[in-house]
């Protein structure tokens, strides 16, 4: 059988490929120690599993559930947005659980894209952008990010090109790879950007409590409703990237149609993951300061590592990442720098070249792992 031409668009995540020959050299016996990987190697609150055992003997926990989400998780995602983003959303139409916000990525792609539809994204960021596009026959058109600029979008520039086919902007902040963050100006410039243009903006925000003070979404700018969504996830910010929990919010339009296709590609959102994630979203900023401090001492390592490495690296970010430029002496790509140190130090971390060209030159730190094994990462080098 021959695959369809789509799938030729795109190649094997860099991840799924890289972590076989990790897990390879770890059965080889290799003691690897990964700084590669943004999945958080902490639990999630107590009373989120709480939850979630508490609910398995529910009448409705073993049934198909709503597509929309049960009005409770819909209501705990509202309050959550109100609480620490001061957005108001309204609960029935305006809010949509999601099964992680990678599935979003796709649904929104789906709605709004078709053949020959340009999609603006940034260089470096997630390619889970990239792939999609390519894989609904859409265009990517990428646009540069700087740390000159604070890796933010240069606005100006971007009005000097031809945007009448383009659909869709990506952003992402606070950034990942960088760690970047946005401000209330720059969302404001970019509402208008969007509104003179027709272009659907979506903010994929997952990182805004970690080692973060002033969380920030881009539906608390006035007027954003109209041409922006937000994805967000409770992934990082609650430990639970595996129980796949996220939401896209927007106007009740746009909800709409994501629903449209969403409800199509499944039957709903376990009922027990639907309650703890209602638990982890009533949690206290408490919760994010505990998290946040044992994040802090972790940077604080991993900087020192960077320091070692003879890489520069900006203390003004945010998220659960130490992006850091390799040393100006240094002759390898990226790419050759990280292998060589899995092979000659067994440690792991990320190439930023797998985020965009832009990204040459630079290599990312995961702080999802505890400071002994840091230590350890130090030592060894």
């Amino acid at each position: 059988m021959i695959p369809a031409k789509r799938i030729h668009t795109v190649e094997e995540y860099y991840f799924s490929k890289k972590l076989r020959e990790v897990r390879g050299l770890i059965a080889a016996g290799k003691p690897i120690i990964n700084l590669g990987i943004g999945s958080p190697d902490l639990q999630p609150p107590t009373v989120v599993v709480d939850a979630l055992e508490a609910s398995l003997h529910d009448d409705t926990a073993h049934k198909y559930q709503s597509y929309q989400g049960i009005p409770e998780l819909r209501n705990a995602i509202a309050d959550f947005y109100q609480k620490n983003y001061n957005v108001a959303l309204n609960a029935n139409d305006e809010v949509l659980p999601l099964m992680g916000s990678k599935e979003g990525i796709m649904h929104i792609s789906m709605v709004y894209l078709d053949e020959g539809d340009e999609v603006l994204i940034a260089n470096p960021s997630y390619p889970t952008y990239t792939s999609v596009t390519k894989l609904l026959g859409a265009i990517p058109k990428y646009y540069n990010l700087k740390a000159a600029n604070n890796w933010l979008p240069d606005l100006a520039q971007l009005e000097q090109q031809d945007l009448s086919k383009v659909k869709l902007m990506w952003v992402n902040y606070p950034h990942m790879p960088t760690g970047a963050k946005a401000t209330k100006a720059f969302f404001e410039n970019l509402i208008v950007f969007a509104k003179k243009h027709q272009i659907l903006i979506i903010n994929d925000n997952p990182y805004s409590f970690i080692l973060n003070e002033e969380p920030l979404s881009i539906l608390a700018i006035d007027g954003a409703k109209d041409v922006a969504l937000e994805l967000n996830s409770l992934s990082k910010s609650f430990n639970m990237a595996g129980w796949r929990t996220g939401m896209v919010m927007g106007k009740a339009e746009h909800i709409q149609h994501v629903l449209k296709v969403k409800s199509n590609m499944d039957s709903g959102m376990f009922y027990g993951i639907q309650k703890g994630a209602i638990q982890a979203l009533a949690s206290s900023k408490e919760w994010f300061a505990t998290l946040n401090k044992i994040y802090e001492k972790r940077r604080k390592l991993v900087w020192e590592l960077a320091t070692k490495l003879n890489c520069v690296y900006d203390e003004e970010t945010a998220g659960m990442f130490v992006w850091a430029k390799l040393p100006a002496t240094n002759e390898l790509t990226s790419e050759e720098f990280i292998d060589k140190l899995l092979y000659e130090k067994d440690v792991f971390i990320t190439p930023g070249s797998i985020f965009g060209t832009q990204g040459e030159g630079y290599v990312r730190f995961s702080l999802c792992v505890t400071e002994a094994k840091i230590k350890e990462v130090i030592n060894r080098m």
